[in-house]
Order: structure tokens, then sequence, then C-alpha cells
């Protein structure tokens, strides 16, 4: 007969049956244990699933990057940009040509639109980044600072309401840094109305008014100065009582965590 012996039969059995049991011990100890885990303690798929894509980070740095460019940011660029041009057209000509007074009027005009809709749109479409939030008030200031030292040196506004509405926008601002890390001061009511009528008032001083027109823009301009110098005052209130609240609160958790 041909057949296996019975020897090299038994041994292939008892292999077959030695890796059988080793398959079931190794089955049993997984059910004990759980998955094979990774150096961290993850399994081997956790570590794969939780394994950074390979350029990851620079594509989300890429996206970061890009987002610094979208409509608000770009609205607040081209009011930088309509600085320098503004200041030029005020002062062409000796600054009291009319028609260039009008273009430098349109300039600061586009500038003033453009604040009001450059915040609207990055916080309607999450489009806020940190270069907003850096360049935006930068802005606005250098564009008002530019129309009111424009006219104060050319004889058209005395020099103390520049400094007294320029004194005030600088020292909310810092104290707004001041004090942030007991909160933010929110833009009041008062605030915006203020902006408006500075806003105004200065681009009435701009265009090369007479008669009762010139008569008005004095008032538009006093008014100006009455809120700018009240909401000024307000919002140094504002940053008391944060101070003391901030300054209260972390008395009171530091209490607690020594209990």
């Amino acid at each position: 007969m041909t057949g296996v012996p019975a020897s090299a039969a038994g041994g292939s059995s008892g292999a077959q049956g030695a890796r059988g049991s080793a398959t079931a011990a190794d089955g049993a100890a997984s059910e004990v244990s759980g998955p094979v885990s990774g150096p961290a303690g993850q399994t081997a798929a956790e570590s794969e699933d939780t394994r950074p894509a390979r350029g990851g980070k620079l594509t989300a740095a890429a996206v970061n990057q890009a987002s610094v460019w979208n409509v608000a940011n770009l609205l607040t660029m081209l009011r930088l940009l309509l600085v320098p041009g503004f200041v030029a057209l005020m002062l062409a000509d000796g600054g009291y040509d009319p028609a260039w007074r009008s273009l430098a009027w349109a300039a600061f005009a586009i500038a003033m639109i453009t604040d009001l809709f450059d915040g609207h749109l990055a916080r309607t479409y999450n489009l806020v980044t940190d270069f907003g939030k850096i360049a935006d008030p930068i802005a606005d200031k250098a564009i008002m600072g530019a129309a009111l030292v424009c006219l104060s040196a050319l004889g058209d506004l005395p020099w103390w309401v520049t400094a007294v509405i320029l004194g005030r926008e600088l020292g909310i601002t810092l104290l707004r840094f001041l004090v942030i890390r007991y909160g933010v001061i929110p833009a009041s009511r008062g605030g915006k109305l203020k902006t408006l009528t500075q806003g105004v008032a200065v681009g009435m001083y701009v265009l090369a008014l007479t008669g009762w027109l010139a008569t008005l823009r004095f008032w538009v301009m006093a008014a100006a100065v009455v809120l700018t110098v009240v909401t000024g005052l307000d919002y140094v209130r504002q940053a008391i009582v944060l101070r003391r609240q901030g300054i209260a609160e972390r008395a009171a958790a530091l209490e607690e965590k020594q209990r």
C-alpha cells in the first residue's frame, strides 16, 4: 500500500492541532486583553486613524493663510490705501481748490462707507481674522486722523478739536488693551452715534462749504465733540467697573481653591 505512514499522519495532525490550540489561545487572550495596543496604549486601528496625514499641517496653514484674503479684509485694506490718496487730494493745489476737496471728500466717504460694511460682513459670514482685528481699528483711526490733521493744518478746524478727538480715540484704544485681561468693553450705541456724527462733521469740513451749510457744519462738529467726550468718559467708567469685577471674581476663585 502507498498510504501515508501513521507517524507522519499523526505528526501532521499534531502540528495542526498545535496550531489550532495556539490560535485559540491567541483568540482567548484577545478577548481578555482586548485589541493589540500601540506604544501609547492605542489600538493599531486607532493609531492609524489618529496619525496625521502627510502634509496635513501644510494644508491647514494654507487654508488659514488664504482666509486672510476675504471680502471684509479687502475692504479694510482698501481703506488703508485710501489714506495717502485722501491726503494727496486734500492738500493738492494748496488745499483750497473746491474740485480737489470734492475728490478728497469722495475718498473719505468711500472709506467711511467701507467701515460700515467690513465689520458686518466679517461677523455675518464668519470672516473674522487676526489681521482684521488689528487692521480694522488702525484703518478707522488713520483715515479720521488724517482728515482732522489736514483740516487743522489748513486752518479750517481748530487744533484743540483735533487733539480732543484723536486723544479720546487713542486713549480708549489703550484703555481697552489694559483691561482686556478682565473682559471686553462692548461698543455702545453712544459710541456708534459718535462715530457717525464725527464722520458727517469731518466730511462737511472737507467740502468747501459756504453760507448756512458752513454754519451747520460748525454745530454738527460741536455735537461730535460733545459725544466724543461723553462717550469717552462712559468707556472709562465701564473699564473701572470691569476691572473691579474681574479682580473680585479672581479673588473669589482663589479663595474657593484654597478651601
